[in-house]
């Protein structure tokens, strides 16, 4: 067994190292970004389109009580064609109002759906973020170490090899 090693170059090491580094700067604002992501999705799906389709059921409510009354005037007056149309009316409001009840019925199920699956999801990526925070620059800092420590015993190293024999 050799008493020392034979350590030449520290090349592979500053290599790893700077690896480490390049994959830190691009990892860490994929992270970001991707949390950044299911925020703005979880805001489209439990703000902007909860607003929208709430607004369009009230519109299309009150287009159906409308439709409900010129329908109950029309058969009030006896009008037998207006009768039919101001139905047809009436049946047309209701499937819009049904519409706009099945897109936010959709949207409860998409917000629970979403917390369901994303939440355990972002829990993980945070703690990873975590780790590439406080453990990366620690291992990043122990390669440096790694380095001037085999760089200092390479100088040590080299005058006994190179000496007179």
């Amino acid at each position: 067994m050799a008493e020392t090693a034979n350590i030449t170059s520290v090349d592979a090491i500053d290599a790893f190292r700077a690896a480490l580094i390049v994959f830190l700067s691009k990892v860490r604002p994929l992270l970001e970004e991707t949390s950044g992501e299911i925020i703005r999705v979880r805001q489209w799906i439990e703000e902007d389109q909860r607003r929208h389709w709430d607004h369009q059921f009230r519109l299309r409510w009150r287009k159906l009580e409308e439709a409900k009354a010129e329908l109950f005037t029309a058969t009030m007056s006896k009008l037998q064609e207006a009768s039919s149309l101001h139905t047809m009316a009436v049946q047309r409001a209701d499937r819009a109002v049904r519409e706009a009840e099945a897109k936010l019925a959709m949207l409860r199920k998409w917000s629970r759906d979403l917390s369901d699956k994303a939440d355990p999801l972002l829990k993980q990526a945070s703690q990873f973020e975590t780790f590439l925070t406080t453990e990366m620059p620690r291992a990043v800092a122990y390669l440096d170490r790694v380095i001037e420590t085999i760089e200092a015993y390479a100088g040590v190293a080299s005058p006994k090899q190179g000496g007179p024999a």
